[in-house]
């Protein structure tokens, strides 16, 4: 099938590999264009831009995926289908009607939940138990197209954004594969989404990793995790920043053996090798982490070296 791809990051670019190794025609590779990175702005193309290099397909980078030229030459590429996959930009009418079998987005989470930018990380963070991707017919919403075709998985117990990325990006490309080879058999059926279970997963920023210890320790628990590795979790201690990489909770047993019964939220207790934070409800062990200007290690190695005693705080 003669097929325009659109997307961005790695997620797309795993897509675009798939589409490309079951022998379909990729006329060309639409991606945002490149940006400036650095202190001295150096363009960065997009991981879809050079999968499509690597691959030898053309690469078109505009502006607005309204903008009359870029429809225009769509046009004249004539595809039959149109695959989108993590673009970064809702597309308008004028383009989804261009080719006979419209347009097909892979997005990265069982629609209806977690419309949006950044489902991935929304799922480990709310603690979902089974978790997928979607393959769905585009309309002018944000990702409420019929669904065509679904697979999922359960996640691992220290499932983290960036393990289920990986996992996902692999079922992702499996699905546009399959979706692709029963359009082609007239064999897929459209289902419209359900009202209800709709959700929407927000773009993930920075201030979101800066840990507020009265929340529950599981809260914090599936946070380190599911904004792993971007755009990660932090503290501050002694006026200096303290990245989080890892941490698991603290069981029943050790919390009454090892946490004073006075101790409130943020306040850090070391045992041994082992530091844990007290939680609004809980606490949590903390097993790898980054102070301020030094490398990543794990719990034992930075009590070498220090003996944490008061509150972790949200500021410095």
């Amino acid at each position: 099938m003669n097929i325009v791809f659109m997307g961005t990051p790695d997620f797309a670019a795993a897509n675009l590999k798939a589409i490309s190794d079951a022998g379909h025609t990729i006329l060309a590779a639409v991606s945002q264009p490149d940006k400036p990175v650095g202190r001295h702005s150096d363009l960065k193309p997009t991981p879809v831009k050079l999968t499509a290099q690597a691959l030898g397909i053309p690469v078109l980078q505009p502006s607005r995926a309204d903008d009359p030229e870029f429809l225009d030459r769509i046009r004249e590429l004539d595809p039959e289908l149109i695959v989108v996959t993590a673009y970064g930009k809702l597309l308008k009418p004028e383009l989804l009607s261009i080719p006979k079998h419209g347009c097909i987005n892979v997005h990265a989470s069982i629609l209806p939940r977690w419309r949006g930018a950044a489902p991935i990380n929304w799922a480990v963070i709310e603690g979902d138990t089974e978790v997928g991707v979607t393959a769905m017919q585009m309309d002018e919403g944000l990702d409420t197209g019929d669904i065509l075709m679904v697979r999922k998985i359960t996640p691992a117990p220290d499932e983290t954004g960036g393990s289920l990325f990986d996992k996902l990006s692999l079922l992702g490309g499996q699905l546009i594969t399959d979706t692709i080879s029963a359009l082609e058999a007239g064999s897929l059926n459209r289902v419209p989404q359900p009202q209800e279970g709709v959700c929407y997963a927000s773009m993930l920023n920075k201030d979101m990793g800066n840990i507020d210890w009265q929340l529950p320790a599981q809260r914090i628990e599936r946070l380190i995790r599911g904004l792993y590795p971007w755009p990660g979790c932090y503290t501050f201690f002694n006026g200096k920043l303290l990245k989080l990489h890892k941490a698991s909770l603290l069981t029943d047993e050790e919390y009454k053996r090892t946490i004073p019964e006075n101790a409130v939220p943020g306040t850090c207790i070391c045992f041994g090798t082992r530091m844990a934070v007290v939680c609004g409800s809980g606490a949590i062990e903390l097993l790898e982490l980054q102070p301020e200007s030094k490398k990543r290690m794990s719990a034992a190695d930075y009590l070498r070296g220090n003996r944490p005693q008061g509150l972790f705080g949200k500021e410095r």
